[in-house]
């Protein structure tokens, strides 16, 4: 196959390709090696083949003029069916491990400087230096400090497109499950009814592992779904989100059981203002740090300041978390990310708040992808 892309790329998987090649070329790379999953499933396209089971069973490798892709027996055919039909990659199952099939494409392409992930197994790049040496190959393993994903933190159409339809799942979940949680339901059967209702409204898979905490577990961030019996009175907090051909979704919403108390209300409205505070100050060029400090200054101005303790958001795409981010890391958001604003309040031993919503950066302002509302849910019982 010919993997010379000498036509401009329009956008997309080929913009992505010309993108990498662009930073070998500025970095000196001779060619770079790719094994993390997301990565490749931006590079590639393909859809429903990575599993994300931390295996990292693929390797690509790119040179100037060439692209490689590797692979095994259980993924081929399905990389041969999703791929584009002008696609440039090279596929092979070549029986031999990953570090000796990089050191044959390393030796057949001259390489002598190959950029690597920063997030490369030890256990793999120990091994890629002891199939480099058995050729007596000369080759610097340079990392590349997060440069592919600073490129994905700005989304293309297509990313956004499949985003925008994840999110839509997501919403018409949470429009079900305020008619359906009732008194006397544990936070696990709510779980299973918000996902099974995900699955049947078209998601691929989940975003995350779903987040539901009832009542005074509604306190902790991340909670893990237990036995607790949701009451009367309290609130119910769900954090979710679909995935859809490898794009992911995120939003949190409470709802409370009954007439909702005077805390209750306060807390509620106090994330509300600060989460609307946010989402409108936040356009291309801010920077990051400084809308987080806006969500901690709103809520400590409250008198809360000591029960929120988490950043205000982050990146999302292939990977529930990526960048940019609001917290506490300085960075420059620009046009075209994709990111959360989820302030919250959590009082222990009473229950908490987090409103989040996931939605693209422009040069003008924030476009939330969350249609869901801001009201507080009050379910009747």
């Amino acid at each position: 196959m010919d993997t010379k892309t000498n036509a401009a790329p329009r956008s997309g998987i080929a913009q992505r390709l010309a993108n990498v090649r662009q930073l070998m070329e500025q970095r000196s790379y001779d060619a770079v090696l790719i094994r993390d999953e997301a990565n490749l499933r931006w590079l590639t396209g393909a859809t429903g083949v990575f599993d994300f089971t931390g295996e990292y069973p693929h390797a690509a490798f790119i040179t100037a003029d060439g692209s490689w892709l590797h692979t095994d027996s259980r993924y081929i055919n399905s990389f041969e069916e999703r791929l584009a039909p002008e696609h440039p990659w090279v596929l092979d199952m070549d029986a031999q491990a990953i570090p000796e099939w990089v050191a044959k494409r390393v030796c057949e392409t001259h390489t002598t400087t190959l950029g690597i992930e920063d997030d490369m197994q030890l256990s793999f790049h120990q091994g890629l230096v002891r199939a480099l040496e058995d050729r007596s190959l000369a080759v610097s393993l340079p990392l590349m400090h997060a440069d592919l994903r600073r490129m994905r933190a700005i989304k293309d159409e297509e990313e956004l497109a499949l985003m925008r339809h994840a999110q839509s799942i997501t919403d018409a979940a949470f429009e079900h499950m305020c008619t359906y949680i009732q008194p006397g339901m544990s936070e696990k059967h709510i779980r299973t009814e918000l996902e099974r209702f995900m699955f049947e409204a078209g998601a691929d898979g989940l975003a995350f592992a779903s987040i539901v905490a009832a009542g005074p577990n509604s306190a902790n961030p991340h909670a893990i779904p237990s036995e607790y019996i949701a009451q009367k009175g309290d609130f119910v907090l769900m954090d979710y989100g679909a995935s859809y051909k490898d794009y992911r979704s995120d939003m949190t919403r409470v709802v409370v059981l009954g007439k909702p108390s005077d805390q209750q209300r306060e807390i509620y409205d106090i994330v509300r203002h600060t989460h609307e505070e946010c989402a409108r100050a936040i356009k291309a060029g801010v920077e990051g740090n400084d809308i987080h400090e806006l969500s901690r200054s709103l809520i400590a101005q409250a008198g809360y300041g000591e029960h929120y303790g988490h950043g205000l958001g982050h990146g999302v795409g292939i990977d529930i978390h990526e960048l940019p981010v609001f917290g506490r890391v300085k960075n420059i958001i620009e046009a075209g990310s994709v990111i959360t604003v989820e302030p919250g309040i959590y009082l222990p031993g009473i229950g908490g708040v987090r409103l989040e919503d996931f939605g693209v950066v422009t040069e003008k302002g924030y476009e939330p992808f969350t249609q869901s509302t801001h009201e507080l849910c009050v379910i009747d019982c």
